[in-house]
């Protein structure tokens, strides 16, 4: 009554539905314990009433376990408590539900039923329930005359197992027999049975104890009906469920070797009439991968990739043969992510095998897999570039040789622009896997198709590089020892080593190709370029970049890693990296090798040799190592940079010697140094290793890598030598050569070295050929043979040749300083000073290097010695070298004198030109007339063709008779003038003025002017013997004064310097005799007192130099004013009224007036001041004899208002001043004038520049 109550009494919302899980007929009777208390309100005595009543619509049933399934999925515990209760009860619920579910053919409530009995049985976690269970379908099932009615069964078995795994090996181990029925299931013709099978057995074998159980049953009976139950599958659910128990199959080895053997069986009989309805297992899955449906795809692929994962070379034959891997590449295509991916994992699985390549499947599918490549790397999904990137790899790696895989050059384009961009991946692990590719990439194999893009492969190799340097160079969070980051820092580090480990790896093989590309000429450039376009995608193009990347990139890389940590097997790729450079790029090898020993790579090879290589670890390193130092010690003692070359012989030598034992070095530093100072017997193989270590020593030292104490290398080279010396040996050249090097740079400033090394020393070098064999250009060394009298006196000498020999720059620098300049000296040079200084004997060794030795080597001692005689003039070295200069100048004499006279000028130009003008300038400091005397026959023998001699002697020579003290000028002009040759000389050069063709330099034919200009003078005025007369034409030298071209203007002056100095000696020099040209008519009574000018002469000449003055240059005015102060002296001692009337000529008057006004204050020139003063003085003598016209007093008046006008224009006091000075100068010349003749000045041409006269 109180159900009926209480059911009476359900009021509110949902009443009605409420109401319907209720059995209203009955349910008064039931307790209310069997009431759920929450909603939905369902009573468990009801639905065990109502479900199996006859008369219950199957609609209310439905009903009823649809509100019981929601009252189970929202208040399990309650409806947990509810049926446990009384295990009856529920076992009896259990069992009317199973009997509702086989008798209820409706699949909906099939379905309701199989999902309440699994969430009943799972929740009540009862064994009898279980138990119950499945007894229960085990009698439906063996009851059954035919499958027909058993989908119901399977499906609850196959999803209880599914729930509850563990009933798996239950039901197998209890229930056996049921294996029978499935198989029945299996071959019952409908696929909703047979996918329940499929699905049941795939949950068993999911079970290893049950697979192993059930592993007779699946070889005898179950495989055979399996795959043909798949063959021939047409709905999806039974394709995936077979595909699903396929799955759990293949993940025993064992069963997959079943069903592989089972396919190669079908697939061997296939010719041969067979077992009906078999089939083999590549051909199915090779079917569903045909389908169009995604999810069959995905699985064939993934079905076929886990049969290869157990053994790709036992299973791949049959996919391969199958043609599967044709289809995979069409997938790639796809948009489908997981479709490509597991198209992707399998193509990567069967790569493994040889035939896969062999029947082109590689070559016919590259293109797609480049083109996904290219489609996946714009997707957001790094584990798919990754797995492509893995697939291209294994391809480019797999390949072989003999089949091309880029059949042309727009695929291979193609392919790398993807390989680019992936490496260009900000995903580590992404660009990790590209430089894989990238490093199979770079193949001759796959860059053989014409032409080779060696574009497209450098920028390949950039990107390459570019990442790598872009992740060395991201910073590292340190902390403390022991802190969690820390461990994150140091595999950050471990990820950073390997991913350059990959790059360098890749970078070799770029190295490698460019290697390989030498040996083909058809891979030399493109042959399609156009001839006129730039060769910027070439071989040599491309070698020379890997060249200028690795030293820009490579390199810093590699040594910033080195700092946190040292990798053996990156430190492996990167020496042979750079070995191989030395091969790719052969014209530029020298030049890398010298970089990389300034760079101390000779200290790295050794620190890894030491580090790793001890004993018979790291062989491969070690012999990177040894292969890395034996070719940089060759090529740069091929082309050492400061001594001379090794013969063949020697290098020869050497290349043995580095092969045998560069592999056996391994110590460190100092245990190097202790073998080198080894002073007991030493053996063979060590004094091998001992010259391989000297000589890595000498190379790292000549190229400022000195990575051990100079003290310790000091003392063990000392050591080194005596004992030899001891046991008897000469070493090789190039050893002797190393040690004295690295004693002389290795050696104190102030030390020395003991008399027994120097012993030593000596004895070895008396036994070399020659001492340029054993040489290395070092001020160090020359100071270590010029320290120790007994090196310096028996090859000192030598040693200074030879170190003069390779000094070029140093004394060119020198050449080019000015005579009064002191800049800073090259140290070279200022070594050698210094050494001057402290044994000024050296400077006779300098003087006998100028006789004996080549000419270029002696114009650079003579620089240098004269260089330090004009620094040092404190150093007292007149005494000690006066005598050697006179007899090198004899010397020279001698081998001019006894040259045969057509080969006389080359002999002296070549050998003795450039010597002479740098000896003559030394001797200036000390004149001798010897020296004097010496020189003038060295001129007398000259011709005028030898301006490299006559020049600078001339010079000397006029310098001579003008710079030094009255007397030292008087001995000299005596001397030249006894000279009868040089006298001769000059007549024949100046003859040459006027000749049109063969004449010499301008400059040579002014000193020649000059020069004769001075000795007239010296001979007028010291009345001094004349042995030879000098003749010229005085028609010549007046026509040689015609107006001048620029470079003419000094050879103008030194001829009216001559023309001066013989109007001022009147014509009566015993040295000069003036001749006349040609024939000459009687001369008219006038010109007689002129004579030997005449009238016309005089007049001409007078033109002349007021053409040459206005011309406007200062050294040409000076000497034409100085000509005509002459001229007008010359005339009036000769005739007073011709002299007037040429200082009166009207043009005078319009040339003082061009002259004032040429520029602004130009009447203050001292030139045209002088001019002025002359004029002024002639025009006073006028006035004075009463011979004054008006003309001459209007020029007069109006030479002062010119002179007052300019004075007018000047914008200052001190400018008044200045002029107002001059003009009272000139007021006080005019009057001693009137007083008096009028006293010349002197012009001296071209040393001096004469000034205004007081």
């Amino acid at each position: 009554m109180a159900v009926r109550e209480e059911a009476a009494g359900l009021s509110g919302p949902g009443r009605d539905e409420e109401a319907a899980l209720l059995f209203e007929k009955v349910h008064y009777r039931h307790d209310s314990r069997w009431l759920l208390p929450v909603s939905p309100r369902c009573c468990l005595a009801c639905a065990l009433e109502l479900l199996p009543e006859p008369g219950v619509s199957l609609v209310r049933k439905k009903h009823v376990l649809s509100g019981f399934r929601d009252a189970l999925m929202k208040h399990a515990s309650l409806v947990v408590q509810l049926v446990a209760q009384d295990q009856r009860v529920c076992i009896h619920f259990i069992s009317m539900l199973f009997g509702l579910l086989c008798n209820v053919e409706d699949g909906s409530i099939t379905d309701l039923c199989i999902e309440v009995l699994i969430q009943l049985t799972t929740q009540l976690k009862l064994e009898q329930t279980i138990h119950c269970l499945l007894d229960e379908c085990h009698k439906e099932l063996c009851s059954m005359p035919s499958m027909r009615g058993s989908l119901a069964t399977l499906t609850l078995l196959g999803k209880l197992v599914d729930a509850i795994p563990a009933l798996a090996d239950k039901l197998v181990m209890e229930h056996g027999d049921l294996m029978e029925h499935l198989l029945r299931g299996l071959v019952y013709p409908n696929e909703g049975v047979q996918a329940s099978v499929c699905y049941l057995y795939g949950k068993l074998y999911s079970s290893p104890v049950a697979a192993e159980m059930l592993l007779g049953h699946f070889r005898e009976k179950l495989c055979p009906l399996f795959l043909s139950t798949m063959d021939g599958a047409q709905t999806k659910e039974l394709q995936i469920n077979c595909l699903g128990l396929l799955k759990q199959l293949l993940k025993y080895d064992l069963f997959v070797s079943m069903i592989m053997n089972k396919s190669a069986l079908v697939e061997n009989t296939e010719s041969v009439e067979g077992p009906p309805g078999e089939t083999a297992l590549p051909l199915v899955l090779k079917k569903l991968l045909l389908s169009r449906d995604e999810t069959l795809q995905v699985a064939s692929a993934q079905c076929i990739t886990a049969v290869l994962v157990h053994s790709p070379a036992k299973h791949a034959l049959a996919f391969i043969h199958a043609d599967i891997p044709e289809f995979l590449f069409e997938h790639l295509s796809s948009s489908s992510e997981v479709l490509v991916w597991s198209c992707y994992n399998c193509l990567i699985l069967l790569a493994e095998e040889p035939l896969f390549f062999s029947k082109c499947h590689t070559v016919y599918g590259i293109e797609s897999v480049v083109r996904s490549l290219q489609g996946s790397l714009r997707m957001n999904n790094a584990e798919l570039h990754k797995q492509g990137l893995l697939l291209f790899a294994e391809i480019l790696t797999r390949q072989p040789e003999e089949i091309k895989l880029f059949t042309s050059s727009a695929m291979c384009r193609d392919a790398g622009h993807a390989l680019r961009e992936a490496v260009s991946s900000p995903v580590l692990e992404v660009a990790a896997e590209a430089l894989k590719a990238i490093s199979a990439f770079l193949r001759k194999d796959h860059q053989s198709a014409l032409p080779v893009l060696y574009k497209e492969l450098k920028a390949l190799v950039k990107a390459m590089l570019s990442r790598c340097a872009d992740l060395s160079q991201t910073p590292l969070n340190w902390r403390p020892l022991g802190h969690p980051s820390n461990r994150n820092s140091e595999r950050a580090i471990l990820r950073r080593g390997k991913f350059l480990l990959s790059t360098l790896e890749g970078f070799r093989n770029a190295c490698r190709l460019a290697m390989e590309f030498q040996r083909e000429p058809s891979a030399q450039e493109n042959p399609f370029t156009a001839p006129s376009a730039e060769k910027e995608d070439t071989l040599e193009a491309f070698s020379e970049f890997l060249l200028s990347a690795c030293d820009s990139l490579c390199i810093p890389m590699v040594m910033r890693y080195s700092e946190q940590a040292t990798h053996p097997a990156v430190m492996e790729v990167f020496l042979s990296v750079l070995h191989g450079l030395f091969v790719i790029v052969p014209h530029m090898k020298e030049k890398f090798s010298k970089k990389l020993a300034a760079s101390s790579f000779i200290r790295l090879a050794l620190e890894l040799k030491s580090r790793f290589c001890s004993g018979l670890s790291h062989s491969a390193l070690n012999q990177v190592c040894s292969s890395f130092l034996y070719y940089m010690c060759i090529n740069l003692l091929s082309a050492p940079e400061k001594t001379g070359p090794p013969s063949q012989e020697e290098l020869s030598a050497v290349s043995e010697l580095l092969q045998h034992g560069l592999p056996q070095i391994s110590s460190r530093g100092p245990e190097s140094l202790a073998l080198l100072s080894e002073r007991q017997y030493v053996e063979e193989a060590a004094r091998q290793r001992q010259y391989c270590i000297l000589l890595l020593f000498y190379l790292a030292y000549i190229h400022e890598d000195r990575f051990v104490s100079k003290t310790k290398l000091f003392v063990a080279v000392q050591n080194f030598l005596l004992s030899l010396q001891d046991q008897g040996e000469h070493p090789p050249l190039v050893i002797f050569r190393a040690s004295i090097y690295l004693l002389a740079i290795c050696q104190d400033k102030d030390g020395a070295l003991d008399e027994t090394v120097v012993g030593a020393i000596r004895k070895f070098l008396e036994d070399t050929p020659d001492l340029h064999r054993v040489y290395t250009h070092h001020p160090l060394l020359l100071r270590l043979f010029l320290l120790h009298p007994e090196l310096m006196r028996r090859f000192g000498h030598r040693v200074l040749e030879l170190w003069f020999s390779w000094e070029e720059s140093s004394c060119e620098e020198l050449d080019g300083v000015p005579s009064a300049g002191q800049p800073t000296l090259p140290a070279s040079i200022a070594a050698l000073f210094h050494m001057l200084r402290s044994s000024p004997s050296i400077l006779l060794i300098l003087l006998d290097l100028i006789c004996s030795s080549p000419m270029d080597i002696a114009h650079k001692v003579l620089i240098v010695l004269k260089t330090f005689l004009r620094r040092n003039e404190d150093v007292q070295v007149g005494g000690l070298i006066r005598g050697h200069f006179l007899m090198i100048l004899q010397h020279l004499l001698v081998e001019h004198g006894s040259s045969p006279s057509g080969a006389r000028q080359a002999s002296l130009s070549i050998t003795n030109s450039r010597s002479l003008p740098q000896l003559l300038s030394i001797e200036l400091v000390m004149p001798s007339n010897h020296l004097i005397l010496s020189l003038s026959k060295l001129c007398g023998t000259c011709s005028p063709a030898d301006s490299d001699i006559l020049q600078p002697s001339f010079n000397f020579l006029y310098c001579s008779l003008h710079q030094t003290t009255l007397g030292s000028q008087r001995r000299a002009a005596a001397v030249l003038l006894s000279s009868t040759a040089l006298i001769e000389l000059l007549e024949k050069m100046l003859a040459l003025t006027w000749a049109e063709e063969g004449s010499p330099r301008t400059g040579l034919l002014c000193s020649a002017w000059l020069l004769t200009a001075s000795f007239s003078a010296q001979q007028h005025q010291g009345s001094l013997q004349v042995h030879q007369t000098l003749s010229v034409e005085l028609d010549q030298v007046l026509k040689a004064l015609s107006v001048p071209k620029k470079k003419a203007a000094l050879l103008s002056a030194a001829i009216l310097r001559f023309l001066r100095t013989a109007l001022q000696q009147n014509f009566s020099s015993a040295l000069v005799a003036l001749l006349p040209s040609g024939a000459q008519s009687l001369p008219a009574p006038e010109d007689t007192v002129l004579s030997p000018l005449g009238t016309s002469q005089v007049l001409s000449l007078v033109i002349r130099l007021q053409n040459l003055l206005v011309q406007k240059d200062p050294l040409l005015s000076h000497a034409c004013v100085g000509c005509l102060e002459a001229l007008l002296d010359y005339l009036h001692a000769r005739s007073p009224d011709f002299a007037l009337h040429v200082a009166c000529q009207p043009w005078n008057r319009f040339l003082m007036f061009t002259l004032l006004e040429a520029g602004e204050n130009s009447f203050l020139k001292p030139e045209i001041l002088r001019l002025m003063t002359l004029v002024s003085v002639e025009w006073t003598h006028s006035v004075v004899s009463d011979s004054a016209t008006p003309w001459t007093a209007a020029c007069q008046s109006s030479l002062f208002f010119t002179i007052s006008q300019s004075l007018l224009k000047l914008m200052s006091i001190d400018s008044l001043h200045q002029v107002a000075k001059v003009l009272e100068l000139q007021l006080q010349y005019q009057c001693v004038c009137l007083g008096g003749s009028a006293s010349s000045q002197t012009l001296l041409l071209p040393l001096s520049m004469e000034r205004f006269p007081p």
